[in-house]
């Protein structure tokens, strides 16, 4: 017990591996457990009967019930704080599967189908004319400009909001008009606030597409925050306080630059001041097995570990084929903090959008080679490719991965290729 607590294992956690008589880690548990811990990402080899699995399963069970831990007691993550004087994307004034990164300069979201929006924490007021960038950092549909407090998220979708669309479109109060040209991956977006003259306009790399909107006098006193929603996107944003990639126009100073008596800090909550919603159906975990028997041991794995933790409830489920998919989307709609399937059932329950990934922390593939060797590369690249790289807490997705091997040509090509991280090597 003393010898995994010494790795940062919780109490509750050592006290099941004791009753488990589990005396000491293994190697690979040695190493992978406090790398886990510590926000690594781990590939292994290793032989059966090593270990393997509570090494990933230990310490993915604590950082999910760390998390919801934080959750019940309204902690927020450990990232920059709301009451920095930088101007930064908020992490509380935004969607729910909008995830901004720690330095609170990059925004993405992997959901397909919903738009996720954001807004700055400072705005600007009174009088001055003022100047962000937006650069689109990944493929996908973006909307990019200006918001008051009281603005839906939603960019563009009510009377407060006003944004310019990378379909070429410029949207307020839900009605999109043609305006300048369409815009994509790398492209640079400026965007200009007169509020001398009460206009917005907009450029593209450099190029200036001319007045998209004449602001009414009932927002001559207003706060214009700098906003965004994004479906499937991600985009960097510069506010200031480093060079602009394209200078603005004479007259015009970046938004940092704003004086205090027109900056105005935002509150914590947004979209018309709900608080955000968890989704049931969206777990902190993914752990795919190359088949239904292997995935049924690392669950239970998983539920031993958790035998002495509550308060909360660390919640699982088995998604394999076999069960009636009815009860597993009972379970998802309930509420499930890890799952642990094989890739059917999962890839229909993700593809169904009953199974959701904007929550994920974790993406394990145990026994990689397995799957591999079964055809599963392009529903791994896709459900990969489908999860947030950047948390809503502001941390980066982690990777583990098991293989029987390190000497698999494809698995090393899918890590070293397809994954964001630095893969820590274990060959053990």
């Amino acid at each position: 017990m003393a010898a995994f607590e010494e790795m940062g294992v919780l109490p509750e956690i050592a006290k099941a591996v004791e009753e488990m008589d589990w005396t000491l880690p293994t190697d690979v548990q040695n190493e992978a457990v406090p790398l886990i811990l510590g926000g690594g990402d781990v590939l292994m080899a290793v032989e059966t009967g090593s270990g393997k699995t509570g090494a990933f399963c230990l310490p993915i069970l604590q950082i999910v019930w760390e998390s919801l831990k934080d959750i019940q007691l309204g902690k927020t993550s450990k990232v920059t704080k709301e009451i920095s004087p930088l101007w930064l994307m908020s992490f509380f004034d935004r969607d729910a599967g909008m995830a901004v990164t720690p330095d609170g300069l990059r925004c993405q979201s992997r959901d397909p189908k919903t738009w996720q929006g954001a807004r700055c924490t400072k705005g600007v007021t009174g009088k001055g004319k003022y100047y962000y960038e937006a650069v689109v950092s990944d493929e996908g549909l973006c909307r990019v400009g200006w918001a008051t407090p009281q603005a839906a998220l939603d960019l563009g979708t009510c009377k407060s909001g006003f944004g310019f669309g990378g379909t070429g479109k410029k949207s307020n109060c839900k009605q999109f008009d043609d305006y300048g040209e369409s815009f994509g991956l790398r492209d640079v977006i400026g965007c200009y606030l007169n509020l001398d003259a009460m206009e917005m306009h907009y450029s593209k790399n450099g190029t200036d597409l001319g007045k998209a909107f004449t602001l009414r006098s009932e927002f001559k006193n207003a706060v214009f925050h700098p906003a965004v929603v994004l479906k499937n996107a991600e985009m960097s944003f510069n506010f200031g306080a480093t060079e602009f990639k394209h200078p603005p126009k004479a007259g015009y100073v970046a938004v940092s630059q704003a004086s205090k008596d027109c900056t105005v800090s935002s509150g914590v909550k947004g979209g018309g001041d709900k608080p955000q919603k968890l989704q049931n159906n969206a777990p902190h975990a993914v752990i795919i097995e190359p088949s239904r028997e292997l995935a049924e041991q690392t669950l239970k794995q998983v539920q031993m570990f958790r035998k002495h933790l509550d308060n909360p409830v660390v919640r699982d489920l088995l998604v394999v084929g076999g069960i009636p998919v009815k009860e597993q989307i009972a379970a998802l709609n309930a509420g499930v903090d890890i799952v642990c399937g094989t890739p059917g059932r999962l890839e229909d329950l993700i593809n169904t959008g009953q199974l959701s990934l904007q929550s994920s922390k974790f993406f394990v593939l145990d026994e990689a080679d397995g799957l591999l060797k079964q055809g599963h590369e392009c529903l791994i690249n896709n459900i990969y490719n489908s999860i947030p790289k950047i948390t809503s807490e502001g941390k980066r997705l982690q990777m583990v991965v098991c293989s029987a091997t390190l000497h698999s040509f494809e698995v090393k090509r899918m890590a070293i290729q397809r994954w964001s991280g630095h893969p820590i090597w274990s060959d053990r």
